[in-house]
C-alpha cells in the first residue's frame, strides 16, 4: 500500500482536491449531520473527496458498506449503508451494485466477497486487520475440536474466511447467545473472543468453552475506572460492549452490540452516557442526539482507522486491493455465514 502522501499526490493528478469552503457550502446537507464534532474549516478539507467519492461511486456502479467505527466524515459523507457487522453482512446479501468497497476491517471485507462471489469487492487498506482475526486459525479450531469432541464450533465474525470455513456456524455480538443455545448438545466452543464466550456463557443454557482471544480496543477498558467515573458523576449511563471483560460488563447499565448500543442511545436518551466501546461510536452519533452528553473514554482501533478518504478514493479510482477468496474456502465460510444470516432472521434478531 502506498504511503498516504504519495495517494494524495497522485489523486491530485486527476482530482481537484484543495480545501474549499465553497464545496463544503455545496455539502452542508451532509455536513449537517456531523457539524457538532467536525468544525467547518475541517469540513473545507473533506469535502472535495466527499464530492468525488460520491460521484465516482455512480459510474463504478459501486456501493459503500461502512462500520460504525468508522470516522465521522466517512460514516456520514460517503457511506451507503452502516451498521455493525451483523447488519452489514446482510446487506451484503442484498446490494444490486457491481461493486461493494468495505469501509471497515479485513474479514468484514473477505465476509462481503464470500457472500457476492459475483461481484468486486475493494478494501481501500488490506492492512486494516483485526486483533481477534488474527489470534485464530483454522488449525486453532481443529485443536479445539480435539479438545472438545462433538461439540459444535460458533466463530465470531471477526475470523479469516479459513476460520470460518472450519466453523459450524458465525455469530456476531448482537447474536451471540442466541446463537448458542440454538446449537445441539451441551457445550459448545466460541472462538475467537474469550471476553465475548465468558459474557455468554453468564447468560446462556450451554456451557461454553472458548479460545483466548480478545480485541485490543475492548480489553484496555477495565470495572475500576468505570466505578471511579460513576462515582463522580453518579447519574451517568455505562454502555459496554460484550468484546469487554465480564468486569466491565457487570458495572455497565447495559450491554450490546454496535447495533443495540446506537439503539439504546436513542431509545433511552439519557442526559449522558459513556459508550465502553471503540470511540467513533459516540461521534457517530452524537449529531443525532444533541440533547445527549457524551463522556469518551477514548480506545481507538488502529485498524479501523487506517481507513480514510483518500484511500477510499484511491480505491475506486483505480479499482485495486480487490479481496479474493478462494472458491472452496468461500464455499464452506458461506454456509457457515448463512447459517448464521437464516438462523438470525428466524429468531427475529
Amino acid at each position: 500500500m502506498l504511503a498516504t502522501n504519495e495517494i494524495k499526490a497522485l489523486l491530485a493528478e486527476h482530482y481537484d482536491l484543495t480545501p474549499s469552503l465553497e464545496k463544503a457550502e455545496a455539502t452542508r446537507d451532509i455536513y449537517a449531520k456531523t457539524d457538532r464534532v467536525i468544525p467547518l474549516a475541517e469540513w473545507a478539507v473533506y469535502a472535495p473527496y466527499v464530492i468525488e467519492i460520491n460521484r465516482l461511486k455512480k459510474e463504478r456502479n459501486a456501493v459503500i458498506l461502512a462500520h460504525n467505527y468508522m470516522t465521522p466524515e466517512i460514516y456520514h459523507g460517503v457511506a451507503d449503508h452502516v451498521g455493525d457487522s451483523l447488519q452489514l453482512a446482510i446487506k451484503a446479501t442484498e446490494v444490486e451494485e457491481d461493486v461493494i468497497v468495505q469501509c471497515g476491517v479485513h474479514f468484514m471485507a473477505e465476509t462481503s466477497k464470500i457472500l457476492n462471489p459475483a461481484k468486486t469487492v475493494l478494501m481501500p487498506d488490506m492492512a486494516a486487520g483485526c486483533s481477534l482475526a488474527e489470534s485464530i486459525t483454522a488449525e486453532g479450531v481443529a485443536e479445539m475440536r480435539a479438545k472438545y469432541p462433538g461439540a459444535p464450533v460458533v466463530s465470531y465474525v471477526n475470523t479469516t474466511a479459513e476460520v470460518k470455513a472450519a466453523s459450524d456456524i458465525c455469530c456476531t455480538s448482537a447474536n451471540a447467545v442466541q446463537i448458542v443455545d440454538a446449537m445441539e448438545g451441551d457445550t459448545v466452543i466460541m472462538t475467537p473472543d474469550q471476553f465475548l464466550a465468558q459474557n455468554v456463557a453468564n447468560e446462556s443454557k450451554k456451557n461454553v468453552v472458548w479460545w483466548a482471544g480478545s480485541c485490543i480496543v475492548h480489553e484496555l477498558y477495565e470495572a475500576e475506572d468505570l466505578r471511579a467515573y460513576r462515582e463522580s458523576e453518579p447519574d451517568i449511563k455505562i454502555i459496554a460492549h460484550p468484546e469487554c471483560t465480564p468486569e466491565v460488563v457487570a458495572e455497565s447499565d447495559y450491554t450490546g452490540s454496535t447495533r443495540g448500543i446506537v439503539d439504546w442511545v436513542h431509545e433511552h436518551k439519557p442526559a449522558k452516557v459513556m459508550l465502553v466501546t471503540e470511540c467513533s461510536m459516540a461521534t457517530n452519533i452524537s449529531d443525532e442526539l444533541p440533547e445527549v452528553e457524551f463522556a469518551k473514554p477514548c480506545n481507538m482501533c488502529p485498524y479501523m482507522k487506517k481507513i480514510t478518504l483518500e484511500k477510499i478514493l484511491w480505491s475506486l479510482h483505480t479499482m485495486g486491493t480487490e479481496v479474493v477468496v478462494e472458491p472452496e474456502v468461500a464455499a464452506k465460510a458461506r454456509l457457515a455465514v448463512e447459517r448464521m444470516i437464516d438462523l438470525s432472521k428466524s429468531l427475529k434478531i
